[in-house]
């Protein structure tokens, strides 16, 4: 596991030890970033399931100006926070522990906005239409952001919630699929 571009180009990321996380493969991160960018000026991003924070320390190393991480697993955290120390990252971000649904309250509570959000739960413990449902109600996506959902391709996802349209879905292989959202 690597950062595939940008300013910490080949760059190996350390994985959370264990079995409850499932990284993104570096060939599924780049097909992602094909798509949402591949570059950035500047904007605000958040890995909600955080993991090894693949996906946040990505897209800042591709110029998100500033990232937040999200994960209820200690072990999780401290995978974080020695990635973020090791590519620099460590003052443009944030992390925190805790479970999806209260960190999307206590963000709303500070009013914050996001240019892309990242939702990679564990495919075993999946509740990403909570999640997009949560996102659209606190209104936490930037006019022009994205959500991007990597998920088990039996989950079926909606096509669009109140304010949101899903606008892409790729498969890749068996094991994962990844559906891009936007505002209508």
């Amino acid at each position: 596991m690597r950062v595939i571009s940008g300013s910490c180009k080949g760059r190996p990321l350390k994985a959370v030890p264990g079995t409850t996380t499932r990284p993104t493969t570096d060939k599924i991160k780049e097909s992602i970033f094909n798509i949402i960018g591949p570059y950035f000026n500047g904007g605000l991003a958040l890995d909600l399931y955080g993991g090894s924070g693949g996906l946040g320390i990505e897209a800042l190393s591709r110029g998100i100006e500033k990232a937040v991480f999200v994960d209820r697993e200690q072990k999780a955290i401290e995978t974080i926070k020695l990635n973020l120390e090791s590519c620099g990252y460590s003052a443009q971000s944030e992390v925190y522990r805790n479970d999806a649904q209260r960190a999307l309250k206590a963000l709303y509570k500070r009013e914050a906005v996001f240019d892309l959000i990242f939702l990679d739960p564990p495919y075993a413990k999946q509740m990403l239409k909570k999640d997009l449902l949560k996102v659209d109600e606190y209104s936490m996506l930037a006019e022009d952001g994205i959500i991007i959902a990597e998920h088990d391709p039996q989950v079926t996802l909606p096509e669009e919630t109140e304010r949101l349209i899903r606008f892409k879905y790729d498969k890749y292989g068996t094991a994962t699929a990844v559906s891009f959202y936007k505002y209508k």
